[in-house]
């Protein structure tokens, strides 16, 4: 006797982007389709079937003819009200987002959908009032969480590697050209306020979830933005008014399950250059060891082997710190994250159940960065009260 096997239909909204493009489609749908999906725990293979959504009619039609999808379209209402479809996907403009996740429950669609889910608290915190409501799986990205530098770190924390944590420092960014006389890695939209973009409303969704994923609950925020590049070039090479913060320099109060307090401090820029292994690194301090993680790596250093350093300005360094350290083994096969999370939200669509990182974390997120704004303008630190729904 065979098993069954499941089809999941999955309208994937804003797909020319560089993430909906990239990360999900090109490396992980496409994977799991022409892999022929992936088995569950009672032998039921699942499969994906990608709709591939946009407004471009023509970059659509392109992208489906060269992944040999079958379908695409430029009505999103369509493929939202169409029976057969099982998923709704997003990566479009933050702007556009909160609209299509509601219409899209209220249909009775699961949904997965990159972050911000919405542009202020109220929205975020009714799209999971209504993803509740409707009884639909609702998936948001949480992708850090599963790289494999995060997964290690991640890991030296539960088996209680840094004694009493004290401290979390991250570093985020990269230069972003302002698109004059080379051209810019990252939408212009993103430089604009009117838009949705900003550094502040983009990133510490990220952290939200990094930091209470890795450490714990985010207590306080106190941020400071700038807008340090004041006029960028748009994608026809006209120059426009930057409107949005593009560094956010952010301090935090954490607290772990067990009610220590940590301190967090995370800066973010597209107007850095990176002198670092990768392009994020996150260092966390405790009583009896330090870890550095990026994206794929992670060092450690134990009390033990911890050197004592003496300050002295008047003679040159002779040890090399870096060399100090040691590496931390994946001890797995580590696949890409934004996959490995995909495959675990289709197993929470074909169970029925919730997905572990869902609307109320998204809600968290929109919460830390609407917060950290008002914190930049009010220039004082704001207590992030609870959410309930």
């Amino acid at each position: 006797m065979g098993f069954e096997t499941k089809t999941i239909r999955i309208a994937m909204n804003g797909i020319t982007g560089r993430m909906g493009y990239r990360q999900h489609l090109l490396r992980s749908i496409l994977p799991i389709r022409d892999a022929g999906g992936f088995t569950l725990e009672d032998g039921t293979r699942v499969q994906v079937e990608p709709i591939l959504v946009g407004r471009n009619e023509a970059k659509i039609r392109e992208l489906a003819e060269k992944h040999k999808v079958a379908e695409w379209t430029t009505d999103l209402d369509s493929v939202i009200n169409d029976p057969t479809v099982d998923v709704i996907f997003d990566a479009s403009m933050t702007s556009l987002r909160a609209a299509t996740l509601k219409k899209a429950m209220l249909a009775g669609k699961h949904i997965f959908t990159e972050k911000p889910t919405a542009e202020t608290l109220e929205e975020a915190i009714e799209l999971a009032r209504i993803g509740k409501e409707a009884g639909v799986t609702a998936g948001v990205v949480h992708d850090k969480l599963y790289l494999p530098g995060l997964v290690k770190l991640r890991r030296l924390v539960d088996e209680g590697f840094f004694g009493r944590i004290l401290s979390i420092r991250g570093e985020f960014g990269y230069w972003v050209f302002e698109g004059d006389v080379q051209a810019a890695q990252r939408p212009s939209w993103n430089y604009r306020k009117e838009d949705g973009g900003g550094m502040t409303t983009d990133m510490f969704c990220h952290w939200n979830y990094v930091l209470e994923g890795i450490i714990g609950k985010v207590k306080s925020v106190s941020a400071k933005t700038a807008t340090h590049i004041p006029a960028r070039w748009d994608e026809a090479g006209k120059e426009y008014k930057a409107t949005a913060d593009d560094a956010s320099y952010g301090i935090f109060e954490l607290e772990t399950p067990a009610g220590d307090a940590v301190v967090g401090q995370i800066n973010s820029s597209w107007a850095v250059r990176v002198y670092r292994d990768e392009l994020v690194e996150f260092q966390i301090d405790g009583t009896h060891g330090s870890a550095v993680a990026g994206l794929n790596k992670c060092v450690a250093q134990q009390r033990a082997h911890t050197p004592k350093p003496v300050w002295n300005p008047d003679l040159p360094v002779t040890e090399s710190f870096r060399d100090q350290w040691q590496e931390v083994p994946a001890n797995a096969e580590l696949d890409n994250g934004f996959k490995l999370q995909w495959e675990e939200f289709l197993r929470d669509v074909v169970a029925g159940r919730e997905h572990r990182f869902g609307l109320l974390s998204a809600a968290r997120g929109v919460q830390l960065a609407e917060l950290g704004l008002q914190s930049n303008d009010e220039r004082r630190t704001i207590d992030i009260p609870e959410i309930t729904l």
